[in-house]
């Protein structure tokens, strides 16, 4: 997918969030919006074990159920229904994120897979990216065959376009391209067959697909070492980590 160059964006983002006067704990729900009911976790941070970095509008977290280790999500702190819903101020932080966490996956892990269930298959209603470094450049050879109901995207305002006039979407990027699907049932199963499941290990594949909780308990060593890795990376780039904000457990 072809995004404006980022690598300054993202060292500004980061440096620059004491100066910004959004919330950094606590309830972050919109000014305006109605208080999820019931709680948003991400909303109340209460299932955000492991926060890597905040800028001023996001959340960069080690997933806790991780498929793999290095398995991030980006999490805008007010309360989004999905990206297509969030708001074009944010995309330039975003974007800037997105760039570090890929120089991040290179450096430590492999490239990444960027999904999200969209509203459609979301477990926890609250905009969420999942950055998980499978390490496989192109999904399209296993995608092709449901490529003619998806559409291509080079920019969010895409997602949001499709979001306001068409509703429910989910959403694949690999290295090379950006595909926006439909909320077919059949398809989704398709594509988290072909893009998930296919990119587990041989081990993981032999297990099956675990539970949640299970991943949660097998995953913990993968949590704290994603953390020290990040600590490292961002040692190496100068980019400050604030004080008790990277924690594992």
């Amino acid at each position: 997918m072809s995004f404006p160059d980022a690598d300054q964006q993202c060292r500004d983002v980061l440096q620059r969030g004491t100066g910004v006067s959004l919330p950094s704990s606590g309830p972050s729900w919109e000014q305006g919006q109605a208080r999820p009911d019931p709680p948003c976790v991400f909303c109340e941070r209460s299932a955000l074990t492991t926060i890597l970095q905040e800028t001023p509008a996001f959340l960069l977290v080690a997933d806790h159920a991780p498929l793999v280790e290095g398995h991030l999500l980006i999490i805008p702190k007010h309360h989004y229904a999905c990206y297509g819903a969030v708001p074009a101020a944010l995309d330039r932080d975003l974007l800037a994120l997105r760039r570090l966490v890929s120089r991040f996956a290179a450096r430590w892990y492999a490239p990444l897979l960027f999904w999200e269930h969209g509203v459609f298959g979301q477990t926890v209603f609250h905009a969420h990216l999942h950055c998980i470094p499978f390490g496989v450049t192109s999904y399209w050879p296993r995608l092709e065959r449901m490529a003619p109901l998806a559409i291509l995207v080079q920019e969010q305002e895409e997602i949001r376009r499709w979001y306001r006039e068409r509703g429910h979407y989910f959403y694949v990027e690999d290295s090379q391209r950006a595909l926006l699907f439909p909320p077919d049932p059949d398809c989704y199963r398709q594509v988290i067959y072909e893009v998930l499941w296919k990119s587990l290990s041989p081990e993981q594949q032999r297990r099956g697909w675990q539970r949640k909780e299970v991943r949660q308990r097998e995953g913990a060593s993968w949590l704290a070492a994603t953390a020290r890795k990040w600590q490292e990376f961002c040692r190496e780039e100068g980019i400050h980590v604030s004080p008790g904000r990277t924690c594992a457990g």
